[in-house]
């Protein structure tokens, strides 16, 4: 099955704590159905101090599940689903449902 939410995609959290914010995917585990985005489900781990870091209370993004995110519309910010169609050159593409805009390029 394609993927339907991409590294790099601008999102919107559905349900959660972070509910109504946005962010960009950070990465995405598609074996576990999460997903990391800037900004949003952050926690504080408590680090030890090393060679390259200080220790300390460090802010961190954890990881959100697919179901709680949506991709942003490229029109109006909105969440939306996802749709595929196959372009007249052969490229199959995603789009958003909500505007029917192209999600990808």
């Amino acid at each position: 099955m394609a993927a339907k939410i991409k590294k790099g995609d601008k999102v919107v959290v559905l349900a959660g704590r972070d509910k109504g914010k946005g962010g960009e995917v950070l990465k995405v585990l598609p074996k576990d159905g999460r997903a990391l985005v800037r900004g949003v489900n952050l926690v504080k781990r408590h680090t030890k101090q090393s060679a390259q870091s200080e220790g300390g209370i460090i802010s961190k993004e954890a990881t959100i599940d697919l179901s709680n995110i949506a991709i942003a519309d490229p029109k109006d910010g909105k969440a939306t689903r996802v749709g595929f169609k196959v372009l007249d050159d052969g490229r199959k593409v995603r789009f958003a449902k909500r505007s029917g805009d192209l999600i990808d390029g």
